[in-house]
């Protein structure tokens, strides 16, 4: 059976990266799955550059996987990796130039066989009330929920055309990125959630902007439609911290497709453990 694990959110928190790497050592997973916001939180008026991040990249992450690629040998799982919308896109050729040193696969917009499944990556976010747009697009329209701030506002850490940022959409980028496959043995590493599910909820109770009530639910209209029309068989998600311990639940099920967050508001490290061969059998641990 493919064990696989699968984290997300972890900000660069030294601790949860700690933990990560250890239980990676002792388990020997198949495959890692982490879902983005990996890197310290940097605020976007002092994002100047990505040197910060970059050196994080290669002092941690890269030095983390390169020791258990060391002592792992041929155990040395498969690791897939996204960014979320707190990362700054900068850091990308960081990301992919350690890719070439098979340390892991960067899957933003990309696809990759693995075993007897294909992985599917995309990193990018509907509108949120933050600054850094690097990870942020429309939905399936221009529309942008009252409190959040428009893709074409805010600030990047990598040009990007005015005309893209005004008409690309993620609901355009997912059905382009999966063409016409086979989904039925697909695992998508997403970092926003559905929309209306348990794993999109935020803490936003009671709360208005201009005498509009704000939605609770935040996740994605796109990834929603999306899963429900081509059904992949397992989705991973992060990106909303306190939606499981406000819904009670980590896992959603759409039609056949399982949906997981490891999305955690606590100090803890969130671990989804699972197979795509019994997605039934996953189970998040708090370490």
């Amino acid at each position: 059976m493919s064990r696989c694990f699968f984290v997300s959110d972890l900000h660069g928190k030294a601790d949860r990266y700690r933990k990560l790497f250890d239980r990676i050592a002792a388990e020997r997973p198949a495959a890692v799955f982490l879902g983005g916001d990996l890197l310290p939180h940097v605020p976007s008026a002092k994002l100047s550059g990505a040197g910060a991040q970059d050196a994080f990249i290669e002092q941690h992450l890269a030095a983390g996987f390169r020791k258990l690629q060391d002592a792992l040998g041929n155990d040395y799982p498969k690791v897939f990796l996204i960014l979320g919308n707190d990362d700054p896109r900068a850091v990308e050729p960081s990301l992919v130039s350690a890719s070439s040193r098979r340390l892991w696969e960067y899957m933003h917009d990309r696809r990759a066989p693995w075993r007897d499944y294909a992985v599917y990556g995309y990193a990018c976010v509907p509108p949120t009330p933050f600054q850094l747009k690097d990870w942020e697009k429309y939905d399936v329209s221009q529309f942008v929920d009252p409190g959040s701030i428009s893709p074409e506002s805010g600030f990047r850490t990598v040009p990007v055309p005015a005309g893209e940022i005004r008409f690309a959409t993620i609901q355009a980028d997912l059905d382009r990125l999966a063409g016409d496959d086979d989904l039925t043995h697909a695992v998508f590493l997403l970092h926003t959630p559905p929309h209306q599910t348990a794993l999109d909820r935020a803490a936003l109770d009671g709360v208005t902007v201009d005498r509009v009530p704000l939605d609770v639910h935040v996740g994605s209209i796109a990834v929603r439609r999306f899963i429900e029309k081509r059904q992949p068989l397992i989705t991973l998600h992060g990106h909303i911290h306190e939606s499981a311990r406000i819904t009670g639940s980590w896992r959603e099920r759409i039609g056949r497709t399982h949906a997981f967050s490891a999305a955690h508001d606590g100090p803890e490290l969130a671990l989804v453990r699972f197979s795509p061969d019994d997605p039934s059998g996953a189970a998040r641990e708090l370490i």
